[in-house]
């Protein structure tokens, strides 16, 4: 009975197919296989009795408070109409330049990924503004498409990301410090995008034309002004949500919480803080945290008794076999991510697979934030994958029907080839996210490590 721990995660693998939730199916999987567990004599008795306290440690864990109102802050954001207001105002500023429509679209984008951390609020939101706007003007509906897509997902890696925080959390890492070594990833994925749009204006102008003379109705000083007034106030809650969190002034948390009053401040000044925008504004939040809390229940549940079984044996047996060490252990657990994107989403992988992972990351000295950067960085891609990607479903929910799902999906893969670039840029340049290591640590090889040789548990080279 020493060999439970392969059959639970099949029993895992097998609940998921039938389609059960993923928060029920952890926790019925785990529960079951740690009652065979128990009654086989693998598992003690005392191992089962922590589980109450690791559940009251999950709601009572302040950490994970930044997500109701991180949710929140970008939910009321998304409804007072500032991405509207944001992508009509940078419309005119590069609307003269060919590509200037998609410019605008990847660096509201950004923007909005730096105030609402919020995927499905980004692609909606751009989709049904922008979208109408780029067919009109001519723009390639693979290239509208994607870029919608692509830059709605930048919430995934820029800070405040949701999925940054839970990753934090599985891997025992500052949340800070996650945010600081994802911020420059993220800002190279937005100059890729633009980068991509750029050489593909040169190669097909026609594909993404400027927009005509009538069609930019601001000018010179109004046009200034019109910069001004719209891009101040978010860039000033950027500043009070990142800029106290990074300077060590305030927690996550606390972050957060000004960044939820923030935004409801700036909603109620525009005159669009109604009652209903409020309470639709609330109950998603509710929902989205209560989704994050019963699969961090459930994860707990099949944790436990996943190791109770030797399950973490059993995976670092699995990975102690691969050729390279840590090259090949990363490598590895890459394309394994990828994969996964393929059927589960981002807040499903960062509970299943990151507490298999992180025990055995941390034997072979790899850092905890380099290591969550780059699952998040690799994770992005999930929104991504044709024919699974979520972002993909939320702009096919909002396009119009001249937009064929081919159109979207086609348009979604060079901008997911860009991501697998970045991943593969992260794993080769830890000193992109690493960078108050010493600046020998320039590639992979070169991270110092520090491996406990007692728990013989060492890279094929240092053997």
């Amino acid at each position: 009975m020493e060999n439970l721990a392969p059959y639970m995660f099949l029993g895992l693998v097998f609940f998921l197919l039938l389609g059960y939730p993923v928060a029920f199916a952890l926790a019925a999987n785990g529960l079951l296989f740690a009652g065979i567990g128990l009654a086989s004599g693998v598992i003690d008795f005392s191992l089962m009795q922590a589980l109450p306290e690791r559940v009251y440690g999950i709601v009572a864990n302040p950490t994970l408070l930044a997500i109701p109102f991180f949710a929140l802050m970008g939910l009321i954001l998304e409804r007072s109409g500032m991405a509207e207001d944001l992508l009509d105002t940078i419309g005119q500023l590069f609307g003269a330049v060919r590509g200037g429509l998609a410019y605008a679209v990847i660096l509201v984008g950004a923007l909005l990924a730096a105030t609402t951390g919020v995927v499905a609020a980004s692609v909606i939101a751009m989709g049904l503004i922008s979208l109408p706007v780029m067919l009109r003007y001519g723009y390639d509906k693979r290239l509208a498409s994607g870029v919608i897509a692509a830059s709605g997902t930048l919430a995934q890696i820029i800070p405040p990301s949701l999925v940054l925080i839970v990753l934090a959390d599985q891997l025992g890492a500052s949340v800070g410090d996650m945010y600081k070594g994802a911020l420059l990833p993220g800002m190279a994925l937005v100059g890729l995008y633009l980068l991509y749009v750029f050489v593909l204006t040169l190669v097909r102008p026609t594909a993404a034309p400027a927009m005509p003379a009538s069609a930019r109705t601001l000018h010179g000083s109004a046009l200034l002004l019109r910069v001004l007034t719209t891009l101040v106030p978010p860039l000033v809650l950027i500043f009070l949500v990142l800029g106290t969190i990074f300077l060590g002034v305030a927690t996550p948390t606390e972050g957060g919480a000004m960044g939820a009053a923030g935004a409801l401040l700036l909603a109620l000044v525009r005159g669009r803080l109604t009652r209903l925008q409020l309470t639709q504004a609330v109950d998603s939040t509710t929902k989205l945290t209560t989704f994050v809390i019963f699969i961090l229940i459930g994860s707990t549940i099949f944790t436990l008794a996943f190791r109770g079984l030797s399950g973490d044996l059993w995976v670092e047996h699995l990975f102690n076999q691969l050729p390279g060490g840590v090259l090949g252990f990363l490598v590895v657990v890459n394309l394994m991510v990828f994969v996964l994107a393929f059927f589960l989403d981002f807040f499903e992988i960062a509970f299943i697979a990151v507490p298999l992972l992180a025990p055995v990351a941390a034997k072979l000295g790899i850092d905890s934030i380099w290591f969550g950067v780059m699952l998040a960085v690799n994770m992005q891609t999930a929104f991504m994958h044709p024919p699974f990607g979520f972002a993909l479903f939320y702009l096919k929910s909002v396009a119009p029907k001249s937009i064929r799902t081919s159109d979207i999906y086609w348009g979604a893969i060079p901008f997911l080839v860009i991501q697998l670039i970045m991943v593969a840029t992260v794993l080769a340049f830890p000193q992109i996210v690493l960078r108050d290591a010493p600046p020998e640590a320039s590639s992979v090889t070169d991270i110092p490590i520090e491996v406990d040789p007692a728990a013989g548990y060492l890279p094929a080279e240092w053997r």
